[in-house]
């Protein structure tokens, strides 16, 4: 067998890979388990001519696990600009690529758009590969409702752009998906809890590897359960539920939110916050901060 020859790799047996048309192909790759490679992203592997990578080392190990001699090229958001006109020049010169990411499906929270908007602007074919996704696979395990959901990629390091970003969602009928670090996930959970009360929450950890698992409960109590650990670990998913029907706020829920807001903001913004928040009269809201401020003797 010659060192050209396109093949991989399952169990015992070696598979001749078909060639490929011309074109872009975006391959999902294993999130964790590589059993979760499908057949038809190892033939197109095989048969590209190069491979699009974050991480050729990350990569690399991939093709020695199924035997694919593949020709891998880095490409990921600190080289892209430099990179990708050489990319699309021979993508329109005929050439076979494929383009992987370190782990799950390209494009999803991952370099590659751009590339792809580009090929399609130019004419150049694109065809994905399905597979693993730990946005879908999370949602799936989650016990959430999976009829509409959004997908808003990493949480927000500071506190204040993630309260923000959390009010914005606030009155959202669908599923909330985020990737967050093991090191704040802890952190996010509470601010959850203030964010968006009694909300239904998941949070699932290193999806289809060995430690797989997967919380469930209100965001105060799962955060409880993390404080009780050591530590964190392992690449997190975590899932808000939709609000459930237009149930009013109890007055102490209200007072206590008003008491959390004024020690951050202004008596005008915790008004409008608030308001958005539990779908109040801003009116109403600000005349109860004013009225408490009265009592208090302020």
């Amino acid at each position: 067998m010659n060192d050209d020859h396109r093949s991989y790799i399952i169990g015992a047996h070696r598979f001749e890979a078909e060639p490929l048309a011309p074109g872009l192909y975006v391959v999902a790759t294993p999130i964790g388990n590589l059993g979760d490679m499908t057949i038809r992203a190892l033939a197109t592997l095989a048969a590209a001519e190069t491979v699009l990578c974050e991480d050729t080392r990350t990569s690399a190990k991939l093709m020695e696990r199924f035997a694919i001699k593949a020709k891998l090229w880095s490409y990921h958001e600190h080289n892209a600009q430099k990179v990708r006109p050489e990319i699309l020049a021979r993508l329109q010169q005929g050439a076979t690529i494929a383009l992987i990411s370190d782990a799950g499906m390209p494009l999803i929270s991952d370099p590659g758009y751009r590339l792809v908007k580009e090929a399609v602007e130019l004419g150049i074919p694109v065809t994905a590969c399905p597979g693993p996704s730990a946005v879908l696979t999370g949602l799936a395990l989650s016990g959430l409702p999976t009829d509409r959901f959004l997908f808003a990629g990493f949480v927000p390091q500071k506190q204040g752009e993630r309260k923000k970003l959390f009010a914005e969602f606030a009155k959202l009928k669908a599923t909330l998906i985020f990737f967050e670090s093991p090191h704040r996930i802890i952190e996010t959970l509470h601010d959850l809890a203030t964010a968006l009360p009694g909300r239904h929450i998941a949070v699932t950890r290193e999806l289809t590897k060995l430690h797989e698992e997967v919380l469930r409960g209100a965001a105060a109590e799962i955060a409880t359960q993390l404080e009780a650990r050591p530590s964190v670990k392992g690449e997190i998913t975590l899932l808000v539920g939709p609000p459930e029907g237009e149930e009013e706020v109890s007055e102490t829920e209200l007072e206590n939110a008003i008491t959390n807001a004024l020690a951050e903001m202004p008596a005008s913004k915790a008004a409008s916050e608030l308001a958005k928040r539990f779908n109040l009269n801003r009116s109403d809201v600000y005349q109860r901060i004013l009225s408490r401020r009265e009592g208090d003797g302020e």
